[in-house]
């Protein structure tokens, strides 16, 4: 699939002034289009999710930001601290938002985020974040809670003590990088979003019930507007799912065909 109508654009961060760049796709047109923001996954770039986004923006004449926010979450990024949902790069994200809103035409009504396992996790800090800013926020098999996965994941505990500055327990400053970087320690922020999350039941990476511990605390604040799945699979996204998700928020796609009646 060619890419030539995806840009390499840069952005510069409004906390540190670094220049970060990121990867956008705009259908063309005057008119104001839907925007998604596509989030990488743990251990990759800005590239990861290009093939598996874009056509599906394609196909709707949407447009398409996939933001670097740092790099991936390893210890072989020299950036590695600020990456992993650090303050740094979460203003990337929404750095890289404004300059397309500033320089094409995107609907700032109209702005999904969808992103899996490391982008599940970081759409999430997103949504507490911002939680109005987004239309939509599709998380699939997300980390929630940095501490308890560090546990759980031998594979990965090394590249999240080296993110957060060390292990959980070591001190009470890398204790507060873990809370600072876990979506679970923001219910209330994230109560106020639109929020789909969706768990494979036989994850082997991330265990669903880092997704179901969220969920039950999100159900006891009340939250209106999110949406819960344990699905059958493993450590994937359903890209499908999600886009048509984002068509039914716009109203393209109605509930009623589907509603059983008696």
């Amino acid at each position: 699939m060619g890419i030539s109508d995806t840009l390499e654009l840069t952005s510069v961060s409004s906390l540190d002034g670094s220049r970060e760049n990121f990867l956008f796709h705009h259908p063309g047109g005057a008119g104001r289009v839907p925007l998604v923001v596509g989030l990488h996954t743990w251990s990759y770039n800005r590239f990861n999710q290009l093939h598996h986004m874009l056509p599906f923006c394609r196909q709707r004449g949407w447009a398409l930001l996939l933001p670097e926010f740092r790099g991936p979450n390893l210890a072989e990024n020299p950036r590695a601290r600020q990456a992993c949902a650090s303050p740094l790069s979460r203003r990337d994200i929404l750095d890289a938002v404004e300059r397309v809103e500033a320089d094409y035409s995107v609907d700032s009504e109209r702005i999904f985020i969808l992103g899996g396992s490391g982008g599940g996790h970081m759409a999430l800090m997103m949504a507490a974040l911002a939680p109005k800013r987004w239309r939509g926020v599709s998380a699939w098999v997300p980390i929630t809670d940095l501490a308890a996965w560090h546990g759980e994941n031998p594979d990965y505990a090394g590249h999240v003590a080296a993110c957060c500055g060390g292990g959980p327990g070591n001190d009470p400053a890398t204790d507060r990088e873990y809370f600072d970087r876990s979506p679970i320690n923001f219910i209330e922020d994230l109560s106020a979003a639109t929020l789909s999350v969706h768990h494979g039941r036989y994850d082997e990476v991330v265990p669903y019930r880092q997704s179901w511990r969220l969920a039950e605390k999100l159900e006891d604040a009340g939250a209106e507007r999110f949406f819960f799945e344990i699905f059958n699979g493993g450590h994937d996204i359903h890209y499908e799912r999600a886009f048509d998700w984002f068509d039914a928020l716009l109203g393209d796609a109605g509930a009623e065909a589907e509603r059983l009646t008696g």
